[in-house]
């Protein structure tokens, strides 16, 4: 429905059927899509489905595993430089997954992963720069990010949008960097 404004001498508001009008104001019923997507929505999606990884069948292993390649590339730099990649991956995903999550109307949806890309860069800060280290630290964080143990489970539970998608992964992600920790005491790896 479309108003027309009448001419000044007419006294009722004149009102002319328009097919197609209310689709193209992308009325509740329309099968228009969504509105385009802004530049920061692009990306913020792009980050949190970790480059088409949440695309993926098994879309939390497959963001793990998509972690791997930026893991090689900066292992060999030291532990700081991995903890400053899980800083900035944490902090990035919070704002990411927030986005995301809000536009597709859910808490936490699958195909976000970005979450697991910074749990498992925490787990790997513990782990040697080995081969060893890389497979140990995806193993670990998985197992912990599937258990969720404490605080992760609470923190999913309880904390907002990107907050509680992230942080239950970064708490995760502790664990398993205690538990690599450990072993590296103990002489195990």
């Amino acid at each position: 429905m479309v108003e027309v404004t009448p001419p000044a001498e007419a006294q009722v508001p004149i009102r002319v059927e328009v097919p197609g009008a209310e689709l193209a104001r992308g009325s509740p019923t329309s099968s228009a899509p969504r509105p385009s997507r802004s530049a920061q929505d692009l990306l913020a999606h792009v980050l949190a489905v970790w480059f088409g990884c949440g695309h993926l069948p098994a879309p939390g292993t497959m963001g793990t595993l998509g972690a791997i390649p930026l893991y090689l590339a900066v292992r060999g730099r030291g532990p700081r430089i991995v903890a400053a990649v899980a800083v900035v991956t944490t902090i990035v995903g919070i704002w990411a997954a927030e986005r995301v999550a809000r536009r597709l109307g859910k808490k936490d949806p699958q195909i976000i992963c970005i979450d697991e890309v910074a749990g498992v860069f925490i787990t790997w800060i513990a782990a040697p720069s080995t081969t060893v280290g890389l497979v140990a630290g995806v193993v670990l964080f998985r197992i912990f990010d599937q258990w969720k143990p404490w605080p992760a489970r609470l923190a999913e539970r309880r904390l907002p949008g990107g907050f509680g998608i992230v942080l239950d992964d970064a708490f995760a992600g502790l664990w398993g960097a205690a538990v690599l920790a450990g072993a590296r005491a103990f002489g195990l790896l």
